[in-house]
């Protein structure tokens, strides 16, 4: 009986976040149809999940428009627990603003498993990744991102998790893990990386991984433009983004820029 309850459990768990990640600047509110339009959801269980929501004191609803909002509680939860960089808001504001300069996208990425996930996400005026955001995942190998975080892990747990994702591509995606491996060596060197963006086709990145200051896992900060791109000077840009982060670390914490290019753009 409790294992059949299991799928059940999951979809409420991914209809509960779906939720949270439609606010955003441009969507600051929403109606129960909005969300369902959005997501493809059934309007009954839909209307219940958002009532369910503001009895717990995570979403506002106005009685007259009927629309709802998040409240402080929802824009609180879990950043207590999150390293400082995080916490005070400072990392957020700086992609914001990298984005605005740049006019690409930039995001925040975790690892997750045996993927590179994206856990925050500022568009650039002009949006390249219409069906990407929160919660989106590519393997490790498939982005400089994924290859950058794959560097944080000891030689032999990095070689490991190429050697699978390897062996699970599907034929048209293998790759030479020994030639990755070797890439991924460098890259723990230098701290940053450039190549495929992933999860778009046509699209570059360049990375950089954040400092830890008391963080268990690594993040990395990656700007994703179009490979096209003719006024992109990568080393510059990971300049920027390094002093940017530095800026952003609480009491000063030490973070070297690897890059010696002059700065491509004033953050």
């Amino acid at each position: 009986m409790a294992t059949a309850l299991e799928p059940n459990k999951a979809k409420i768990a991914k209809r509960v976040i779906e939720v949270f990640e439609f606010f955003d600047e441009n969507s600051p509110k929403a109606t129960v149809m909005d969300i369902v339009r959005r997501y493809g959801r059934p309007q009954s269980s839909t209307s219940e999940l958002l009532a369910t929501l503001v009895e717990m004191g995570l979403l506002y609803k106005d009685s007259r428009s009927r629309y709802y909002s998040p409240t402080p509680r929802l824009a609180a939860l879990g950043v207590s627990a999150q390293p400082e960089i995080i916490r005070n808001g400072h990392l957020f504001a700086f992609m914001d603003r990298l984005a605005h300069t740049t006019r690409h996208t930039v995001a925040l990425f975790g690892m997750v498993g045996t993927s590179a996930q994206v856990f925050r996400l500022a568009p650039g005026p002009e949006p390249l990744l219409h069906d990407i955001g929160y919660g989106a995942c590519e393997q490790l190998s498939a982005s400089a991102a994924g290859l950058l975080l794959l560097s944080t892990l000891p030689s032999e747990q990095a070689s490991r998790i190429l050697w699978r994702l390897n062996a699970e591509a599907p034929a048209a995606e293998k790759f030479n893990p020994a030639e990755i491996r070797d890439h991924v060596t460098g890259l723990r060197r230098q701290g940053y990386a450039m190549g495929d963006a992933g999860f778009c086709p046509g699209l570059q990145m360049v990375a950089t991984l954040l400092p830890r200051g008391g963080a268990d896992r690594p993040l990395a900060l990656g700007l994703i433009y179009p490979a096209h791109a003719a006024s992109i000077d990568a080393e510059a840009l990971v300049a920027t983004m390094n002093r940017g982060v530095a800026q952003c670390s609480p009491r000063g914490e030490d973070f070297a820029p690897q890059a010696t290019a002059p700065l491509m753009m004033a953050v």
